[in-house]
């Protein structure tokens, strides 16, 4: 017997009595990893002798994936472009040493992770955030188990907001549109999942690059996951 998001054991919201998998996005929806994104952003900037950033403005930046990361960065300091590679290695080398130090996960996270387990709700991380750092940070928050797939921005030829991460991952389990959700913290999460054809709902304490969540329309806002439960 499938679970939804309307069981009589947890979740009871209107329009999300059938669905069988949910879709989470990392940085700003599961995680808090802006700390540790920034310290990796700055050493890069030490490495070539160019004044750190603040937190606020990576905050800004971040949510697009690294390139689009540095790209931001770089314009901001007036770094040339010629020297884009060799500062997104360099951010990556340092972000892969030091991935999750201060890094931390958000209230009602891991008791709604555990509630969908519970439920047998097919569970996947769609993130823009590469691969291999996202593989890692899930795993010293002792999140990776939950996930039966992870897809980062490096894993398809598109990324969010494109429509094909959440359509491999519909795929991936067999389901149709209608039967899966996204949860995420920004318009790239909204817009993928709307152009999919999957419902969405969106976190307020995330990332969305200055911009409040609830302009990008998404079906549900909520201030935690344990609003969920």
């Amino acid at each position: 017997m499938s679970h939804s998001l309307a069981s009589q054991k947890g979740v009871k919201i209107a329009g999300f009595e059938h669905i069988q998998a949910v879709f989470f996005d990392l940085d700003g929806t599961l995680v808090d990893s802006a700390a540790d994104i920034l310290r990796a952003v700055n050493f890069a900037l030490y490495d070539i002798g160019v004044d750190e950033v603040s937190g606020v403005q990576v905050r800004l930046w971040v949510g697009r994936g690294a390139s689009r990361l540095i790209q931001c960065v770089r314009e901001y300091r007036g770094i040339a472009a010629e020297r884009h590679d060799e500062l997104l290695a360099s951010f990556m080398q340092h972000y892969q040493a030091a991935v999750c130090v201060d890094s931390t996960v958000y209230v009602g996270v891991r008791e709604f992770l555990i509630w969908c387990q519970l439920n047998k709700l097919h569970i996947a991380c769609i993130t823009n955030k590469p691969y291999q750092p996202t593989l890692k940070l899930l795993k010293a928050l002792n999140l990776l188990e939950f996930f039966s797939l992870v897809l980062g921005g490096d894993s398809l030829e598109h990324k969010k907001p494109h429509p094909a991460p959440v359509q491999h991952a519909l795929a991936h389990y067999g389901v149709a549109a209608e039967q899966a959700l996204m949860i995420g913290d920004s318009s790239n999460d909204v817009e993928s999942a709307r152009s999919a054809g999957v419902r969405s709902i969106a976190m307020r304490y995330g990332y969305n690059h200055g911009e409040p969540i609830d302009h990008s329309a998404p079906d549900l806002v909520l201030d935690s996951l344990a609003e969920l439960l």
